[in-house]
């Protein structure tokens, strides 16, 4: 299949300390992206980021499994565990939660999988046209989903940080895994984005700047470059990973065949 490239990127933004993390490896599992924002006090959200992510990345390199939703979503509830059984509600850090957003590529097969938990997002680039194809786990986005609230009125809404769902909370979690692995494409992009990313760049721009880019690093630093031009007196930090199959450039011609897997559902 066509070649696979990944870059990355995180950075402090405003904050005293950067509680996301972002890694990806490859193996004879495939090719894995994974990012998480983490949120606690002290550093445990950086520690509750870096334990997911690890975790994560062992369960993909330690053994062969099986490439399936199932299995995902296994290694994400694995994780979730990992966060509850470091917990410290009396300490002096606090609790610690982090969101999780993964993508797992089959080279071999030229399939695709990915899951998330929280509102860190995955966006795919096909034929030049964008999706979310993840659905934040927050408060303002079922509000959207209500009808309560429009995309523009939930950016900048006082609910907007607040979340539904993350790894470490109490009791069981269900990641939202895609039901069924799916088709690559020649000139797929995808990039996995914390909210503090996300929320300072329009969709059209992140086309856009991917039109511009001759690799997957150079695409994030123009997003980077955007972000820091903001100048946001409270930015979060902001993460992201892209991943390229192929040349985006090459394939920008929208397409009204391409399939989605079954739950899809597109924020807005």
């Amino acid at each position: 299949m066509a070649l696979l490239q990944v870059a990355m990127c995180t950075e402090m933004g405003a904050r005293p300390y950067n509680e996301d993390r972002v890694l990806h490896g490859s193996g004879g599992n495939g090719l894995f992206a994974v990012l998480a924002d983490g949120a606690g006090g002290h550093s445990r959200g950086a520690e509750a980021a870096e334990r997911a992510t690890r975790c994560i990345e062992r369960q993909l390199l330690d053994e062969p499994v099986a490439f399936s939703p199932a299995k995902l979503s296994t290694m994400v509830r694995a994780a979730h565990r990992e966060l509850q059984q470091h917990q410290d509600p009396g300490g002096p850090g606090g609790e610690m939660h982090c969101t999780l957003v993964v993508l797992w590529v089959d080279p071999a097969q030229r399939h695709v999988l990915w899951t998330h938990v929280g509102d860190s997002r995955l966006y795919r680039v096909r034929h030049g046209r964008i999706d979310v194809i993840t659905v934040d786990d927050s408060v303002v986005q079922r509000m959207v989903q209500a009808g309560l609230l429009t995309v523009e009125q939930a950016r900048t809404h006082p609910h907007r940080n607040q979340l539904l769902a993350a790894l470490g909370i109490e009791g069981e979690i269900e990641p939202h895994t895609v039901v069924r692995p799916v088709e690559l494409l020649e000139g797929d992009a995808f990039l996995l984005a914390s909210d503090g990313w996300w929320d300072c760049i329009e969709p059209r721009e992140l086309t856009g700047m991917l039109n511009r880019a001759l690799q997957p690093a150079q695409w994030l630093a123009m997003m980077r470059e955007r972000i820091v031009q903001l100048d946001k007196a409270q930015q979060d930090n902001f993460s992201a990973v892209a991943v390229w199959v192929g040349d985006p450039a090459e394939v920008t011609v929208p397409r009204d065949d391409d399939t989605r897997p079954g739950g899809w559902r597109r924020p807005g």
